[in-house]
C-alpha cells in the first residue's frame, strides 16, 4: 500500500484527499521535535466593560502575557483584531484603535492581524472585501497579515480558491499567513487539501498557515509534508484542543488559549525542551539533554481548563469561548468585567464564573506545585 501512496507533489491534483498521500499517515511521534523551540501566538482578548473597550484590562492582560513569555524566554507574537478580539463585530475605526493602542504600549513585538471580507455579500468572490482591514494592518510596523477565510472564498472550487488567495496576496506588502477551519468550527468551512496546500505554502508572500480541526488531524499532515518537502512554510496549530502536539513539534501555535493558559504554556513548552535548547529556563536539575517529564502533567492540567472554555455548546459550537476566557482573566484579577462585546451573540449561560473557577483547580495546583510564576487567582 504504502508504493501507492502520492509522496511527490508533481503527483497531486486538486481532488487528491489527504489520505491518498504519504504525509496523511506520519505518526506524531515521528515529528517530534526536542530542540526547536515553538512560537507563542497569542489571539488577543479585547475585553468588555459597560459596553465598550476595557482598555485597562486589554494592557494589563498583555503586560502579564509578555511578562510570562519573558520568564520563559518564548518567542511570543500577539494577534490582533481576530475572533478573540471580535473582529466580526469591529468597526474599522475600532480595528484601528486596537492597533494603534497596543502600539502605543509595546512598540516591539510582533503582531500578526486578522482580516475577513466583513460585510461581503451574494456568493461571488471579491477580494477588495479584503482590502479595508489590510491596509490598515500593513500600515504598523513589524506586522504579519492573516487571511481568515470567508464563505465566498471558501466556496471556490480548489484552483479558482488558489487563485482568490493569489489575488488576496497581491495586496500584501508584509508577510502573510492563511487560515483554514473544518465544518466542526464553521460550517461551511472545508480544510485544505494536499494540492492546495502546497500550492499556498509555495507562494513568496505566504509565510505559514493556521489550521484548526477537530475531526481529523490536518495539522499532522501539514507538518509532515512542509518538513518532507522542506518548504519554507511554517503550520500553525490553530486547535485549542490539542495545544501540546504544536509544543511536541516545536511548530507555532496561534490560539486563543494562550491568553488564559498563557504561564503553563510558556512553562510547557520550556520543559518540553531538552537541556541543549537554546534559550532553556525551566530547571530539570539534570545535565545533557534531559528534560522535565513533568511537563506531562502540566500538558494534562492546562488542557483541562482549556476543554471547559473551549466546550461545545449544543449546537456544536466554541464560539462563546471568548466569554469563558473574559471570566478566566477576570477570576486571575487581570480584568475587571467577563462583558463580551455588546454586538456579540457568543456567551456562556448564567453561572460561567463558577464553572471557570472548577476549571482552574488542577491547573493552579501543577502550576504551585512546578513553581510556575504568574498564574494565580486574584485578590
Amino acid at each position: 500500500m504504502s508504493e501507492q501512496l502520492i509522496s511527490n507533489p508533481a503527483d497531486l491534483r486538486p481532488d487528491t484527499p489527504w489520505t491518498d498521500t504519504t504525509w496523511a499517515w506520519r505518526s506524531e511521534e515521528s515529528l517530534v521535535d526536542h530542540t526547536t523551540p515553538a512560537r507563542l501566538c497569542v489571539a488577543t482578548l479585547l475585553p468588555f466593560r459597560d459596553g465598550k473597550p476595557d482598555w485597562e484590562g486589554f494592557e494589563r492582560s498583555i503586560a502579564w502575557m509578555l511578562k510570562c513569555g519573558e520568564h520563559y524566554g518564548v518567542d511570543m507574537a500577539f494577534v490582533l483584531n481576530a475572533d478573540t478580539g471580535y473582529i466580526f463585530n469591529l468597526t474599522a475605526d475600532l480595528y484601528r484603535e486596537v492597533i494603534e493602542r497596543f502600539r502605543a504600549s509595546f512598540p516591539e513585538p510582533r503582531i500578526i492581524c486578522g482580516t475577513t471580507a466583513l460585510g461581503a455579500l451574494g456568493d461571488e468572490f471579491d477580494r477588495e472585501w479584503y482590502r479595508p482591514q489590510i491596509e490598515i494592518a500593513q500600515s504598523f510596523d513589524n506586522v504579519e497579515v492573516m487571511i481568515m477565510t470567508s464563505r465566498q472564498l471558501n466556496a471556490l472550487e480548489d484552483e479558482a480558491r488558489r487563485d482568490a488567495y493569489f489575488s488576496i496576496a497581491e495586496m500584501l506588502t508584509v508577510p502573510g499567513i492563511v487560515h483554514a477551519l473544518e465544518p466542526s468550527f464553521v460550517p461551511w468551512a472545508t480544510p485544505y487539501g494536499p494540492w492546495l496546500l502546497h500550492e499556498l505554502a509555495n507562494h513568496e508572500k505566504f509565510v505559514g498557515g493556521k489550521i484548526s480541526t477537530l475531526d481529523e488531524p490536518h495539522f499532522l499532515y501539514w507538518a509532515a509534508m512542509c518538513r518532507d518537502l522542506g518548504l519554507d512554510f511554517a503550520p500553525h496549530s490553530g486547535d485549542d484542543f490539542g495545544i501540546a502536539t504544536a509544543i511536541r513539534l516545536g511548530l507555532p501555535l496561534l490560539i486563543g488559549a494562550g491568553v488564559s493558559a498563557c504561564p503553563l504554556i510558556c512553562a510547557a513548552r520550556d520543559a518540553w525542551l531538552c537541556d541543549a535548547a537554546p534559550g532553556k529556563k525551566f530547571p530539570t536539575g539534570l545535565g545533557g539533554d534531559h528534560f522535565d517529564s513533568r511537563v506531562y502533567k502540566l500538558f494534562e492540567a492546562f488542557q483541562s481548563l482549556e476543554d471547559a472554555v473551549f466546550r461545545l455548546d449544543d449546537q456544536g459550537s466554541a464560539a462563546a469561548y471568548k466569554h469563558s476566557t473574559a471570566h478566566v482573566l477576570k477570576l486571575l484579577g487581570l480584568i475587571d468585567s467577563a462583558e463580551v462585546h455588546p454586538e456579540c451573540a457568543d456567551r456562556r449561560p448564567d453561572g460561567e464564573e463558577g464553572r471557570m473557577r472548577e476549571a482552574l483547580r488542577r491547573p493552579l495546583r501543577v502550576a504551585e506545585r512546578l513553581g510556575i510564576p504568574y498564574f494565580q487567582i486574584g485578590e
